[in-house]
Parts: C-alpha cells; sequence; structure tokens
C-alpha cells in the first residue's frame, strides 16, 4: 500500500484531526516523520518543553501524571492508531505528563513549527482542529459538573 495513503488513513484516527477532510489530511501526512524508541526509555517527562505530536504505529506507551518522571502509575496506555503530545502542537506550554515506552514503539512525529507553517498556508485546518477540540471539551463538562456537587 501507499504510504502516503497509510498516513493519511492513521491520520483519520487521531481525535484532534477527527473533522478534517481527506484533501485536508492529504497535505498533513507529509510532515510526518518516522521516530522509534525501545522499551524502558521516556518520550518526554513532565515539564518538558512540548514540540511535537506523536502517533503510535506500534508498540505501547504509558501516560504518567505523577510528579517523579521514573514512577510509573499510569492514568492511560496507549496503542496503535493512538496519539500523545497534541498540546504541544497547539499552545508550546510543558508537557502535562511522562510518556513511558512499554514495549518497543514506532510512531509518527508532526513537528509543531511545520504544522504551524501549513496552518498558515491552510486556515481551514485550523477550524476542523477547533471543532475536534471543542467537542473533547464538551465531553469533560459533564464531569467536571459532578465533581462540583
Amino acid at each position: 500500500m501507499n504510504v502516503h495513503f497509510e498516513r493519511v488513513m492513521l491520520l483519520t484516527r487521531v481525535p484532534l484531526f477527527a473533522y478534517l477532510r481527506t484533501d485536508q489530511l492529504s497535505r498533513l501526512a507529509p510532515l510526518l516523520e518516522p521516530v522509534a524508541w525501545p522499551r524502558g526509555v521516556r518520550v518526554f517527562d513532565r515539564g518538558d518543553i512540548g514540540l511535537e505530536l506523536y502517533i503510535i504505529t506500534s508498540g505501547r506507551v504509558g501516560i504518567s501524571v505523577d510528579p517523579d518522571p521514573v514512577r510509573q502509575l499510569f492514568i492511560s496506555e496507549l496503542k496503535p492508531g493512538d496519539s500523545l503530545g497534541e498540546m504541544a502542537l497547539i499552545d508550546h506550554e510543558r508537557r502535562s505528563a511522562t510518556a513511558h515506552v512499554l514495549e518497543d514503539t514506532e510512531a509518527l512525529a508532526l513537528d509543531s513549527e511545520k504544522f504551524h507553517g501549513l496552518l498558515l498556508s491552510y486556515p481551514e485546518l485550523g477550524i476542523g482542529m477547533l471543532r475536534a477540540l471543542s467537542q473533547r471539551l464538551r465531553a469533560i463538562n459533564p464531569i467536571l459538573m459532578q465533581h462540583e456537587k
């Protein structure tokens, strides 16, 4: 199968890009760079500067919000098709979690600088992403309201 097509299909499964059309994803796909990590390393630590989003193509990554980056108290485990580091594409803030590689993992990285350049050329991409972020916030609202009671 064509690598470009495979990447476009992978992007359709990333929640941040869920509302983008195939032709829009096709502009995004060439920006993805392959990366790999062996079991036992950390992709990033909580507090690191975030400059990339990663989409897992094989392997597993555990996400921990513990202030000690060595502790492995996972709030989630990510598998192929999942992504991590989405907020780094948007806000350039420090990482809010630590990502532990649980088994040899391959992923595709999207650099925030390249991504911002694409958004400047094709601002309609941002509209679809804003819609996806809005949906995620709406899903969290009922949970927050329960905690207020």
